[in-house]
């Protein structure tokens, strides 16, 4: 059995903090887990809450910092003085580079991040990069991020704008097919919460089918299009002018440009 990860501190138990955070301590990652949240977020059992970082005792092994942008600067005071020298601070916030983080904590290992939400049921893809990590530092972070789906690595820090829009955002896309298959059932003459109930577990068994099956996308669609049969009907509609890749594309390409302009805000 691998070691734990020693002592988290989670900086703001929001939605998405407080759904990691429930993660994290369902798997057991860690020894010791601090929630430093001047509100009342729902905590898990196990779980420290405390208001702020002084209430806390001890030194933390790994920083997550998940509040809203415009709140960083009030809510990492006192930070740097109880980093020490291999601690990890992790940025879970949108839009904030990395040198920006930096300047606002005043130093420390500072690693970038972007999960999804199905990260909450250990199915997500959290994006990472970071400059100056040790080889045992990645390792700790893949380990860290693992427990909640697929850990990725970028290349470049660049790249945040293009992985926020296909897996940051992916999921609401799903969500909203998922939503037009079930009103196009319905309009095709299905009961409502029939339409939904087969649309949801056409949408979910065929992400598991994918997860699963070794073969790629492609190969999956193509087992299940007979020639001049249903299905091949029904994806050459999706096909017509501009088509669903034309639409996914413009739909990624909307969401990366609205990253770049949050992280000049």
């Amino acid at each position: 059995m691998q070691n734990k990860l020693g002592t988290l501190w989670l900086i703001g138990a929001g939605n998405m903090g407080g759904s990691l955070l429930a993660r994290w301590r369902e798997t057991d990652i860690c020894d010791r887990y601090v929630a430093i949240d001047p509100g009342d977020p729902p905590i898990p059992d196990g779980v420290e809450h405390v208001a702020s970082i002084d209430e806390v005792e001890g030194d933390p092994d790994i920083v997550v910092l998940a509040v809203k942008p415009h709140l960083l600067e009030p809510a990492s005071k006192g930070l740097l003085a109880r980093l020490k020298e291999d601690t990890l601070v992790v940025s879970v916030m949108a839009g904030l580079q990395l040198s920006r983080i930096r300047e606002t904590v005043g130093g420390g290992k500072i690693v970038r991040s972007m999960p999804n939400t199905p990260t909450a049921i250990g199915k997500g893809v959290t994006g990472l990069f970071g400059t100056d990590l040790t080889e045992r530092d990645r390792d700790r972070l893949t380990r860290f991020y693992e427990v909640t789906g697929v850990a990725a690595w970028l290349e470049e820090e660049a790249q945040f704008d293009a992985l926020t829009a296909v897996s940051g955002s992916g999921p609401a896309y799903i969500f909203r097919m998922a939503e037009a298959l079930a009103a196009a059932g319905e309009s095709a003459g299905l009961p409502a919460d029939l339409a939904y109930r087969l649309a949801e577990g056409t949408v979910s068994g065929a992400g598991a089918l994918l997860a699963h099956d070794p073969r790629k996308a492609d190969e999956l669609r193509r087992a299940v299009t007979s020639p001049n049969g249903t299905t091949q009907a029904g994806l050459e509609a999706l096909d017509e002018d501009p088509g669903l890749p034309a639409l996914v594309r413009n739909a990624v390409r909307a969401a990366a440009a609205r990253s770049r302009e949050l992280a000049s805000e």
